[in-house]
Order: structure tokens, then C-alpha cells, then sequence
């Protein structure tokens, strides 16, 4: 069997702190929770440990903090399989998320970046030979954007395709956008980089937009309502969601973007890797919580055997 070159995920990770209640309090209300847990998160964290549920070699390159959480992140991301040689521990507070979940499914977000605000150039130079080894880089923006945009220049002249999951949502330099190989918003997302004065546009129209941008690639998510995916080939494509019931949407952009990352470099096309994806946040959102809704790749076999297929 060919060496499989591993994926490389360098961004947060975080202890999220979760509060389950009826429903999302409007801004100043206090309203009765229902539950409470803590779960290691972090949008890093959660893309790095989906590919590792899934069976493939993943490295993981980030912060955490000094604190107990600190500890207990790094020991959570190595049960899980992710190579954690290249996560430092950072004097001081890990990073945090205060998640709020409703009996619908849907969240509210509030993330203390800790030890994440201390990922630097530094620490990606300082891998450089593990991200020349990398099938695929995935980062976000939960980690200073300097970071970020120099990752992605050494992802251009290292020639490793570069997945970029642009949230939380900030104004980005055209020389990151440029330098994206797939560039994976969700709708909110994608309308914040869009032009103004095009509200409640198609996704064809959002993410041809998007690609006159610079990225070569849109994998446009839009939960229920499936994905759109564009190429600057010209190749554009909606396919449909799985039907599930939610439980927590909590990480389903993090399943995706893991699970498109892995099928893509197990050689499926990027509409077979897009369906496989799918499939991955379908799972996870029929479960609470973040790493703990990830599932294995035996699992999301099954889900394909047993439901048609979106793009059918």
C-alpha cells in the first residue's frame, strides 16, 4: 500500500463550554438552561479530529494553554489519533468557546482565543518540513490572520493544496483568497464576502462571486439545503443534503471540511468528496456536541449503504 501523504490541520483549540436551554436568549435576557457539559473544541481541533476518526493520518498544529484544559485538549486530540507533536503549550489560558445550544439545534458562539492568539508565522516555520509532506493543509480563522496568510504563501510555493474555512467571518487580504485552493464558507459566511448590494442572491451568482475573488475552488455549505460547488474551470454543481434529524449542528462545518479533505486525498472527484462530506456533518449533527458527534469511516460506509445518494 502507498504511503498516504497525512493532512495537516493548523488552527484553535478550544474547551467548549455548553449550555443546552429551550432556545437562544435575545441580548440582555437570562432564560433557565436545560444542561451543561464541556467538550474539547475548537475549529482546528474539530476538522483535525474528524480526519482522524476517519481513519486517516492527520497532524495537528496549534496552542494550547498552561491551564488544566491545556492538558486535557492535548490528551483528548491524542485518543482520538491526531499527531500532536507540533502543539505547544503556551504560558497561560487555553483557548475557550461559550456555546449556547436550543432544543432545535441551532447555536449562539462566543470564542476567548487564549493560546490560539499565539500561533505565529513561527510555528508554521518551524514545520515547514511536515507541511512540504502534507497531502492537504486545512486552516480557519480562529488564529491570528498574519498566521494565516503566511501559511498560505508556503502552501503556494510548497505547491500543497491549501483548504481554507473563512470563519469566523473577517475582511481577508486578496493575496489569502488568492492563494486558496477550496474555500468553504457556509451562507453567512459567504455573504460577508460578498459584494454589497447583493442580498439574498443564488448560490450560483454568491459563489461565482466568490471565485472572481481568487479562490480556485467554492465549496459553498449550506446545511439543509446542500451544497453548491464551483470550480474556476467552470465546473458548478448543487448537490442536496441528506435528510437526518438534527440533534446539534455544533462542528457539522468542521465534519465537512474533514471529510471532504479525506476523501479527496483518498482519490474521489470533488463532487464523489463533496457527497462523502456530506454524509460526515449529516452524522454528526444527530449527536450532541462537537469532537464527540465525529464519526468513524465504518459509520459513514453504512450511511451511504443505507441512504440514496443526494447527488442521485
Amino acid at each position: 500500500m502507498p504511503v498516504r501523504k497525512p493532512i495537516v490541520v493548523v488552527g484553535s483549540i478550544n474547551m467548549d463550554l455548553v449550555a443546552h436551554a429551550q432556545r437562544i436568549p435575545a441580548v440582555g435576557e437570562t432564560i433557565l438552561g436545560t444542561g451543561f457539559q464541556t467538550n474539547p473544541g475548537g475549529k482546528g481541533a474539530n476538522q483535525a479530529v474528524a480526519v482522524a476518526r476517519l481513519g486517516y493520518p492527520v497532524h495537528m498544529i496549534g496552542r494550547v494553554g498552561t491551564d488544566a484544559f491545556g492538558t486535557e485538549l492535548r490528551t483528548h486530540l491524542e485518543s482520538t489519533g491526531v499527531n500532536t507533536s507540533s502543539v505547544i503549550a503556551t504560558e497561560g489560558s487555553s483557548g475557550v468557546a461559550v456555546i449556547v445550544v436550543s432544543e432545535k439545534g441551532e447555536n449562539s458562539i462566543v470564542v476567548a482565543s487564549g493560546a490560539n492568539a499565539q500561533v505565529t508565522p513561527h510555528d508554521i516555520t518551524s514545520n515547514l518540513g511536515l507541511i512540504q509532506s502534507a497531502g492537504m493543509v486545512l486552516a480557519q480563522l480562529e488564529i491570528p490572520l498574519e498566521t494565516v496568510e503566511f501559511l498560505a504563501s508556503v502552501c503556494e510555493k510548497e505547491n500543497v493544496p491549501f483548504m481554507l474555512d473563512p470563519a469566523p467571518a473577517r475582511e481577508l487580504p486578496p493575496s489569502l483568497i488568492q492563494r486558496v485552493t477550496w474555500f468553504t464558507p457556509n451562507e453567512t459566511e459567504a455573504a460577508f464576502y460578498m459584494n454589497p448590494g447583493t442580498p439574498n442572491a443564488e448560490p450560483a451568482t454568491i459563489a461565482e462571486a466568490l471565485l472572481k475573488n481568487g479562490s480556485s475552488n467554492v465549496i459553498l455549505k449550506r446545511g439543509s439545503d446542500g451544497v453548491y460547488l464551483a470550480s474556476s474551470t467552470g465546473s458548478h454543481e448543487t448537490l442536496p443534503a441528506f435528510s437526518v434529524k438534527v440533534i446539534d449542528t455544533t462542528a457539522a462545518g468542521d465534519a465537512f471540511n474533514g471529510g471532504f479533505a479525506v476523501a479527496f486525498m483518498l482519490d474521489k472527484s470533488p463532487k464523489e468528496s463533496v457527497v462523502f462530506a456530506s454524509a460526515v456533518a449529516a452524522i454528526s449533527v444527530t449527536r450532541a456536541g462537537a469532537q464527540s458527534s465525529m464519526p468513524s469511516l465504518e459509520e459513514v460506509e453504512a450511511f451511504l449503504n443505507s441512504h440514496e445518494s443526494p447527488s442521485s
